[in-house]
Protein backbone atom coordinates (compact mmCIF):
# COMPACT_ATOMS: atom_id res chain seq x y z
CA UNK A 1 0.00 0.00 0.00
CA UNK A 2 2.91 2.35 0.58
CA UNK A 3 3.60 2.70 -3.13
CA UNK A 4 -0.09 3.47 -3.73
CA UNK A 5 -0.81 5.82 -0.89
CA UNK A 6 0.96 7.88 1.76
CA UNK A 7 -1.73 9.70 3.65
CA UNK A 8 -1.60 13.34 4.59
CA UNK A 9 -2.28 13.44 8.34
CA UNK A 10 -4.16 16.53 9.46
CA UNK A 11 -5.91 17.47 12.71
CA UNK A 12 -8.92 19.74 13.02
CA UNK A 13 -9.07 22.10 16.00
CA UNK A 14 -11.99 24.52 16.40
CA UNK A 15 -12.74 24.33 12.71
CA UNK A 16 -9.19 25.10 11.66
CA UNK A 17 -6.67 22.78 10.06
CA UNK A 18 -3.39 22.02 11.80
CA UNK A 19 -0.63 20.09 10.04
CA UNK A 20 0.45 17.05 12.03
CA UNK A 21 2.69 15.60 9.34
CA UNK A 22 4.24 16.60 6.03
CA UNK A 23 3.26 13.25 4.49
CA UNK A 24 1.31 13.27 1.25
CA UNK A 25 -1.55 11.63 -0.59
CA UNK A 26 -0.14 9.80 -3.57
CA UNK A 27 -2.60 7.47 -5.19
CA UNK A 28 -6.03 6.27 -4.19
CA UNK A 29 -8.19 7.70 -1.38
CA UNK A 30 -10.90 5.54 0.25
CA UNK A 31 -14.22 6.77 1.63
CA UNK A 32 -16.05 5.61 4.76
CA UNK A 33 -17.41 2.56 2.94
CA UNK A 34 -13.99 1.50 1.69
CA UNK A 35 -14.69 2.61 -1.87
CA UNK A 36 -12.25 4.71 -3.92
CA UNK A 37 -13.03 8.42 -3.80
CA UNK A 38 -14.20 9.42 -7.29
CA UNK A 39 -13.82 13.22 -7.40
CA UNK A 40 -11.47 14.52 -10.09
CA UNK A 41 -10.68 18.08 -11.14
CA UNK A 42 -11.81 18.74 -7.59
CA UNK A 43 -12.43 21.74 -5.38
CA UNK A 44 -13.05 22.06 -1.65
CA UNK A 45 -15.69 24.05 0.23
CA UNK A 46 -15.23 24.64 3.98
CA UNK A 47 -18.56 25.33 5.67
CA UNK A 48 -19.55 25.22 9.35
CA UNK A 49 -16.57 23.10 10.36
CA UNK A 50 -16.86 20.56 7.55
CA UNK A 51 -14.88 20.16 4.34
CA UNK A 52 -16.82 19.26 1.22
CA UNK A 53 -14.90 17.79 -1.70
CA UNK A 54 -16.54 18.10 -5.13
CA UNK A 55 -15.21 16.46 -8.27
CA UNK A 56 -15.86 14.82 -11.63
CA UNK A 57 -17.13 11.26 -11.56
CA UNK A 58 -14.89 9.23 -13.88
CA UNK A 59 -16.58 5.89 -14.48
CA UNK A 60 -16.94 3.59 -17.45
CA UNK A 61 -14.90 2.56 -20.43
CA UNK A 62 -12.34 5.05 -21.73
CA UNK A 63 -12.56 5.82 -25.45
CA UNK A 64 -10.73 8.09 -27.87
CA UNK A 65 -12.69 10.79 -29.70
CA UNK A 66 -11.84 10.40 -33.42
CA UNK A 67 -10.58 13.22 -35.60
CA UNK A 68 -8.91 15.25 -32.86
CA UNK A 69 -5.39 16.67 -33.02
CA UNK A 70 -4.69 15.57 -29.45
CA UNK A 71 -5.35 12.50 -27.34
CA UNK A 72 -8.98 13.29 -26.53
CA UNK A 73 -9.70 10.37 -24.22
CA UNK A 74 -13.14 10.37 -22.58
CA UNK A 75 -15.49 8.44 -20.35
CA UNK A 76 -19.24 9.13 -20.15
CA UNK A 77 -19.88 12.33 -18.19
CA UNK A 78 -20.77 11.06 -14.71
CA UNK A 79 -21.84 14.29 -13.05
CA UNK A 80 -20.37 15.71 -9.84
CA UNK A 81 -19.73 13.79 -6.63
CA UNK A 82 -19.52 15.12 -3.08
CA UNK A 83 -17.60 13.85 -0.05
CA UNK A 84 -17.41 15.39 3.43
CA UNK A 85 -14.71 15.33 6.11
CA UNK A 86 -13.88 16.91 9.44
CA UNK A 87 -10.15 16.15 9.23
CA UNK A 88 -9.27 15.84 5.51
CA UNK A 89 -8.36 12.22 6.20
CA UNK A 90 -11.64 10.40 6.74
CA UNK A 91 -14.13 10.99 3.92
CA UNK A 92 -17.87 10.31 3.95
CA UNK A 93 -19.59 9.79 0.63
CA UNK A 94 -22.45 12.29 0.38
CA UNK A 95 -23.67 11.12 -3.02
CA UNK A 96 -24.04 12.68 -6.44
CA UNK A 97 -24.27 16.45 -6.00
CA UNK A 98 -25.12 17.10 -9.66
CA UNK A 99 -26.51 14.18 -11.64
CA UNK A 100 -25.92 13.66 -15.38
CA UNK A 101 -28.70 13.22 -17.92
CA UNK A 102 -28.92 10.17 -20.18
CA UNK A 103 -30.17 10.06 -23.74
CA UNK A 104 -30.50 13.80 -24.42
CA UNK A 105 -27.52 14.98 -26.53
CA UNK A 106 -28.83 18.56 -26.51
CA UNK A 107 -28.64 18.75 -22.71
CA UNK A 108 -25.50 20.25 -21.13
CA UNK A 109 -25.44 17.42 -18.59
CA UNK A 110 -25.87 14.53 -21.03
CA UNK A 111 -23.46 11.65 -20.49
CA UNK A 112 -22.14 12.25 -24.02
CA UNK A 113 -21.01 15.75 -23.03
CA UNK A 114 -18.15 17.01 -20.83
CA UNK A 115 -18.64 18.05 -17.18
CA UNK A 116 -15.30 19.07 -15.66
CA UNK A 117 -13.58 20.86 -12.76
CA UNK A 118 -16.57 21.66 -10.52
CA UNK A 119 -16.00 24.25 -7.79
CA UNK A 120 -18.45 25.43 -5.10
CA UNK A 121 -18.60 28.65 -3.06
CA UNK A 122 -21.17 29.90 -0.54
CA UNK A 123 -23.02 33.19 -0.90
CA UNK A 124 -23.77 34.70 2.51
CA UNK A 125 -26.32 37.16 1.10
CA UNK A 126 -28.50 34.66 -0.78
CA UNK A 127 -27.71 31.68 1.51
CA UNK A 128 -27.10 29.61 -1.62
CA UNK A 129 -24.28 27.27 -2.53
CA UNK A 130 -23.15 28.02 -6.08
CA UNK A 131 -21.32 25.53 -8.30
CA UNK A 132 -19.49 26.45 -11.51
CA UNK A 133 -17.99 23.92 -13.91
CA UNK A 134 -16.62 23.51 -17.44
CA UNK A 135 -19.33 22.34 -19.83
CA UNK A 136 -18.37 21.11 -23.28
CA UNK A 137 -18.98 18.74 -26.14
CA UNK A 138 -16.73 15.73 -26.62
CA UNK A 139 -14.60 17.62 -29.18
CA UNK A 140 -14.34 20.71 -26.91
CA UNK A 141 -16.08 22.91 -29.48
CA UNK A 142 -18.74 24.19 -27.02
CA UNK A 143 -16.37 25.77 -24.45
CA UNK A 144 -18.79 27.15 -21.87
CA UNK A 145 -19.11 27.56 -18.11
CA UNK A 146 -22.10 26.01 -16.36
CA UNK A 147 -23.68 27.05 -13.06
CA UNK A 148 -25.86 25.21 -10.53
CA UNK A 149 -27.25 26.11 -7.10
CA UNK A 150 -28.33 24.38 -3.90
CA UNK A 151 -29.69 25.21 -0.46
CA UNK A 152 -27.40 22.59 1.09
CA UNK A 153 -23.62 22.22 0.73
CA UNK A 154 -23.75 18.57 -0.39
CA UNK A 155 -26.67 19.20 -2.73
CA UNK A 156 -28.47 18.08 -4.75
CA UNK A 157 -27.66 21.02 -7.05
CA UNK A 158 -30.12 22.45 -9.56
CA UNK A 159 -28.53 23.19 -12.91
CA UNK A 160 -29.30 26.66 -14.28
CA UNK A 161 -27.53 27.17 -17.61
CA UNK A 162 -24.15 27.48 -19.34
CA UNK A 163 -22.60 30.56 -20.89
CA UNK A 164 -19.56 31.92 -22.65
CA UNK A 165 -18.53 34.71 -20.22
CA UNK A 166 -18.59 37.95 -22.21
CA UNK A 167 -18.84 35.81 -25.35
CA UNK A 168 -15.45 34.29 -24.56
CA UNK A 169 -14.44 30.63 -24.69
CA UNK A 170 -14.31 28.99 -21.26
CA UNK A 171 -12.62 25.63 -20.72
CA UNK A 172 -10.54 24.54 -17.68
CA UNK A 173 -11.72 26.75 -14.82
CA UNK A 174 -11.72 27.45 -11.12
CA UNK A 175 -13.52 29.74 -8.66
CA UNK A 176 -12.01 32.13 -6.17
CA UNK A 177 -13.85 33.96 -3.38
CA UNK A 178 -11.99 36.90 -1.89
CA UNK A 179 -12.02 38.07 1.73
CA UNK A 180 -14.64 40.78 1.15
CA UNK A 181 -17.03 38.37 -0.59
CA UNK A 182 -16.35 39.10 -4.25
CA UNK A 183 -16.08 36.01 -6.42
CA UNK A 184 -14.15 35.38 -9.62
CA UNK A 185 -14.27 32.82 -12.41
CA UNK A 186 -10.84 31.96 -13.84
CA UNK A 187 -10.75 29.99 -17.08
CA UNK A 188 -8.70 29.00 -20.11
CA UNK A 189 -9.92 30.91 -23.16
CA UNK A 190 -9.14 31.79 -26.78
CA UNK A 191 -8.38 28.18 -27.76
CA UNK A 192 -6.42 27.90 -24.49
CA UNK A 193 -3.83 30.45 -25.62
CA UNK A 194 -4.96 32.99 -23.02
CA UNK A 195 -6.47 32.76 -19.56
CA UNK A 196 -9.19 35.14 -18.36
CA UNK A 197 -10.45 36.30 -14.96
CA UNK A 198 -14.09 37.44 -14.70
CA UNK A 199 -15.79 39.08 -11.72
CA UNK A 200 -19.08 37.35 -10.91
CA UNK A 201 -22.36 39.04 -10.02
CA UNK A 202 -23.23 39.60 -6.35
CA UNK A 203 -25.26 36.38 -6.28
CA UNK A 204 -22.37 34.48 -7.96
CA UNK A 205 -24.73 33.17 -10.65
CA UNK A 206 -23.62 35.27 -13.63
CA UNK A 207 -20.46 36.74 -15.09
CA UNK A 208 -20.20 40.52 -15.10
CA UNK A 209 -18.69 42.62 -17.85
CA UNK A 210 -15.58 43.10 -15.71
CA UNK A 211 -12.93 40.71 -16.96
CA UNK A 212 -9.24 40.70 -17.87
CA UNK A 213 -6.98 38.70 -20.18
CA UNK A 214 -3.93 37.22 -18.44
CA UNK A 215 -1.06 34.87 -19.36
CA UNK A 216 -1.59 36.00 -22.93
CA UNK A 217 -0.19 33.58 -25.50
CA UNK A 218 1.11 31.21 -22.81
CA UNK A 219 -1.35 28.35 -23.50
CA UNK A 220 -2.08 27.40 -19.88
CA UNK A 221 -4.86 25.39 -18.23
CA UNK A 222 -5.80 23.73 -14.89
CA UNK A 223 -5.90 27.01 -12.90
CA UNK A 224 -5.73 27.06 -9.08
CA UNK A 225 -5.89 30.51 -7.45
CA UNK A 226 -5.18 31.31 -3.79
CA UNK A 227 -4.31 34.31 -1.63
CA UNK A 228 -1.34 34.75 0.69
CA UNK A 229 -1.10 38.03 2.59
CA UNK A 230 -2.07 40.73 0.13
CA UNK A 231 -0.93 38.80 -2.96
CA UNK A 232 -2.79 36.46 -5.30
CA UNK A 233 -1.07 33.35 -6.62
CA UNK A 234 -2.18 31.43 -9.69
CA UNK A 235 -0.85 27.95 -10.44
CA UNK A 236 -1.42 26.53 -13.93
CA UNK A 237 -0.21 23.71 -16.15
CA UNK A 238 0.81 23.68 -19.78
CA UNK A 239 -1.54 22.17 -22.38
CA UNK A 240 -0.31 18.65 -23.11
CA UNK A 241 -3.54 16.67 -23.13
CA UNK A 242 -3.67 14.03 -20.41
CA UNK A 243 0.13 13.86 -20.13
CA UNK A 244 1.77 15.69 -17.20
CA UNK A 245 4.01 18.72 -17.61
CA UNK A 246 5.71 21.45 -15.58
CA UNK A 247 3.54 23.72 -13.44
CA UNK A 248 4.01 27.48 -13.42
CA UNK A 249 2.87 30.18 -11.03
CA UNK A 250 2.09 33.86 -11.42
CA UNK A 251 1.52 36.60 -8.83
CA UNK A 252 -0.73 39.68 -8.73
CA UNK A 253 -1.91 42.40 -6.37
CA UNK A 254 -5.51 41.91 -7.50
CA UNK A 255 -7.42 38.81 -8.68
CA UNK A 256 -7.96 40.55 -12.01
CA UNK A 257 -4.23 41.10 -12.43
CA UNK A 258 -1.92 42.04 -13.97
CA UNK A 259 0.05 38.88 -13.16
CA UNK A 260 3.81 38.54 -13.08
CA UNK A 261 4.94 35.12 -14.22
CA UNK A 262 7.42 33.01 -12.32
CA UNK A 263 8.77 29.53 -12.83
CA UNK A 264 7.88 26.06 -11.69
CA UNK A 265 6.92 25.94 -7.97
CA UNK A 266 7.76 22.23 -7.78
CA UNK A 267 11.19 21.24 -6.49
CA UNK A 268 13.29 18.11 -6.65
CA UNK A 269 12.87 14.84 -8.57
CA UNK A 270 9.71 14.78 -10.64
CA UNK A 271 9.28 18.56 -10.69
CA UNK A 272 9.31 18.77 -14.50
CA UNK A 273 6.08 16.73 -14.63
CA UNK A 274 4.50 18.16 -11.43
CA UNK A 275 5.21 14.73 -9.94
CA UNK A 276 3.13 13.07 -12.72
CA UNK A 277 0.07 15.18 -11.85
CA UNK A 278 -1.94 18.24 -12.86
CA UNK A 279 -3.16 21.05 -10.60
CA UNK A 280 -6.81 21.39 -9.60
CA UNK A 281 -7.02 23.33 -6.29
CA UNK A 282 -5.01 24.93 -3.48
CA UNK A 283 -6.53 24.60 -0.01
CA UNK A 284 -5.35 27.10 2.68
CA UNK A 285 -4.39 25.83 6.13
CA UNK A 286 -6.07 28.53 8.19
CA UNK A 287 -4.08 28.31 11.40
CA UNK A 288 -0.70 28.17 9.67
CA UNK A 289 -0.26 31.25 7.47
CA UNK A 290 1.73 30.57 4.34
CA UNK A 291 0.92 26.84 4.33
CA UNK A 292 -1.48 25.11 1.97
CA UNK A 293 -2.40 21.79 0.39
CA UNK A 294 -1.66 21.57 -3.33
CA UNK A 295 -4.29 19.24 -4.82
CA UNK A 296 -3.73 17.56 -8.18
CA UNK A 297 -4.91 14.69 -10.37
CA UNK A 298 -2.75 11.83 -11.57
CA UNK A 299 -4.50 11.03 -14.83
CA UNK A 300 -4.54 7.53 -16.28
CA UNK A 301 -5.43 8.52 -19.84
CA UNK A 302 -5.99 4.96 -21.09
CA UNK A 303 -8.30 4.11 -18.17
CA UNK A 304 -9.59 7.37 -16.70
CA UNK A 305 -11.62 5.57 -14.03
CA UNK A 306 -8.31 4.50 -12.48
CA UNK A 307 -6.94 8.04 -12.23
CA UNK A 308 -6.00 9.01 -8.69
CA UNK A 309 -4.63 11.91 -6.64
CA UNK A 310 -1.63 13.83 -5.42
CA UNK A 311 -1.89 16.14 -2.38
CA UNK A 312 1.29 17.92 -1.33
CA UNK A 313 2.27 20.61 1.17
CA UNK A 314 2.62 24.03 -0.45
CA UNK A 315 4.37 26.96 1.21
CA UNK A 316 4.87 30.62 0.39
CA UNK A 317 8.08 32.15 1.73
CA UNK A 318 9.12 35.70 0.84
CA UNK A 319 6.64 35.64 -2.02
CA UNK A 320 7.98 32.42 -3.51
CA UNK A 321 5.76 29.36 -3.92
CA UNK A 322 7.26 25.96 -3.25
CA UNK A 323 5.82 22.46 -3.62
CA UNK A 324 7.96 19.53 -2.57
CA UNK A 325 7.27 16.00 -3.70
CA UNK A 326 9.35 14.38 -0.96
Amino acid sequence: MQKIRRLLVILILLGEVSVASAQLVKGQIKDDKGQPVNAHGAGVLFHNGTYYLFGEIKKGKTWLVPGQQWEDYRVPAGGVSCYSSKDLKNWKYEGVALAPVKGDPSNDLDTGRVIERPKVIYNEKTKKFVMWMHIDKKDYSYSQSGVAVSDKPAGPYRYLYSIKPNVQMSRDMTLFKDDEGKAYLIYSSEQNFTMQVCLLSDDYKRPTKTFTRILIGKKREAPALFKNGDKYYLITSACSGWSPNAAMYAVADNPLGPYKEYGNPCKGPGAVTTYEAQSTYVLPLKDKPGSYIFMADRWNKLDLEKSDYLWLPLTVNNGKVEIKGN
